[in-house]
């Protein structure tokens, strides 16, 4: 039975669920994540038939990288089987990230749209260039069977894929803002001009919005940094949901059916204390009625040591020697991850290997070691600079680099082009 009896008893016409962000293969400091993720996809599987979902959308970074493993190839097909066979009825969309390699997406959709999953890895276009806007506006139905709504399916926008726009319009607030803004109205004019009257109109995104709250060393920059972050009002008021991926805390921006779903999991130490989820929205006439977050599993916990920051060696020490003892029968991959944030005066060295002796019996792993200097001097510097290289952005090393040789800030259109470079080698290379 497709409905449950609370989904009968209210009149729903469309029940959306919204996740985003998988990142499969992600490794957390080389430790991988499978037992997660298979928990997380379990729990999906079963969550689509509970809550008797009609339309799913997938919004992008399935795959941590744009030359994904072999084993995260498999996991996400066996998924996609899964799911048709256990509900045949259901529309399931998906749009690629940036984290994604769009040909690779692209290559099964032959077979997969024969199935009634539309996957769009890149903007599908004519020879002569136009959008294949049959191919991007896809209608979704309800149980009545018929059409209730339409999903303008837009995937993560290389500069490549906008249109060229005037003098007037890129000066006034930048020529990849203005591309998003033309193409996005073309979309979504193609959207509404299939709409009837009490359907709804969907929009989804993989990008960067203006005012959203990014998580500490977790998102790669996409578009052109935060300058060229989009302004809130590419999304007209008159659509029903505006499905976002990219952003990894669920938020709304801007006004509350514009949503980031946010990813399923943790995927830095960074993004321990928050609760990660999917979202469920509830259409009645084209308009949203209701919408929950529903929770994810967390089964291997994460936390700091201190929670509130790096602390003296001598008060972090007794915390890391507080942790359970190991069982004789846990294995090594279910046990927490934990980073351990130590301040000191000058570098200890062999101070890695004493926190990993004081945990050898602990029922946790370390996955980091975070050291803050309180000292001065070049050389402490440097010993910083060693610690956490690791963790810097590209972003970050790009932008220190050039404020060491120039003495200010690279200008926009020099930072710019250093995201489009990058996500060309990331894309190329696989890396992360």
């Amino acid at each position: 039975m497709r409905y449950n009896s609370v989904a009968l008893a209210r009149g729903l016409s469309l029940r959306i669920l919204h996740t985003s962000d998988w990142h499969l293969g992600h490794t957390l400091h080389d430790l991988s994540r499978w037992r997660e993720h298979d928990a997380f996809l379990e729990w999906l599987t079963d969550t689509l038939g509970s809550e008797s979902v009609d339309v799913m959308l997938l919004t992008g970074d399935i795959f941590d990288s744009a030359n994904p493993s072999a084993r995260s190839t498999q996991r996400w097909f066996s998924f996609l089987a899964e799911v048709r066979r256990r509900y045949p009825a259901l529309d399931l969309i998906v749009v690629g990230g940036n984290h994604d390699s769009a040909a690779r997406m692209d290559a099964p959709r032959p077979i997969l749209e024969s199935m009634n999953i539309h996957i769009l890895g890149g903007l599908p276009r004519h020879a002569n260039g136009a959008v294949k806007l049959d191919e991007v506006i896809i209608p979704i139905t309800g149980r009545s069977g018929d059409v209730e709504g339409w999903v303008a399916a837009v995937p993560f926008l290389r500069p490549g894929d906008l249109p060229r726009v005037s003098s007037e319009a890129a000066t006034a607030e930048g020529r990849l803002v203005a591309g998003m803004r033309t193409l996005y109205q073309q979309l979504i004019g193609a959207l509404q001009e299939r709409r009837q009257d009490g359907q709804a109109a969907v929009v989804t995104g993989h990008c960067l919005m203006a005012g959203a709250m990014l998580s500490e060393n977790s998102e790669r920059k996409i578009q052109g940094g935060n300058q060229d972050a989009l302004p809130a009002d590419l999304f007209t008021n008159d659509l029903t949901y505006v499905a976002l991926g990219h952003l990894h805390l669920a938020q709304a921006v801007g006004r509350d059916t514009v949503r980031y779903a946010g990813s399923p999991l943790p995927l830095s130490m960074t993004e321990a204390g928050y609760a990660h989820q999917v979202n469920v929205i509830d259409v009645e006439g084209g308009k949203v009625v209701s919408q929950r977050a529903l929770e994810t599993p967390r089964i291997i916990e994460m936390f700091r040591i201190p929670a509130d920051g790096p602390a003296p060696l001598d008060v972090v020490m007794p915390l890391v020697k507080a942790l359970p003892e190991r069982g004789e029968d846990v294995e090594e991959d279910t046990l927490p991850f934990v980073e351990v944030r130590i301040s000191l005066e000058q570098p200890i060295p062999g101070l890695r290997r004493q926190v990993q002796e004081a945990m050898a019996d602990r029922a946790a792993r370390l996955v980091k070691l975070t050291v803050a200097f309180t000292g001065d001097g070049d050389a402490l510097a440097d010993a910083v600079l060693v610690e956490r290289l690791r963790d810097i952005q590209p972003e970050e090393v790009f932008v220190r680099r050039y404020q060491r040789d120039h003495d200010g800030d690279p200008p926009p259109p020099l930072l710019s082009s250093f995201h489009e470079l990058l996500n060309q080698v990331l894309q190329q290379g696989g890396a992360k």
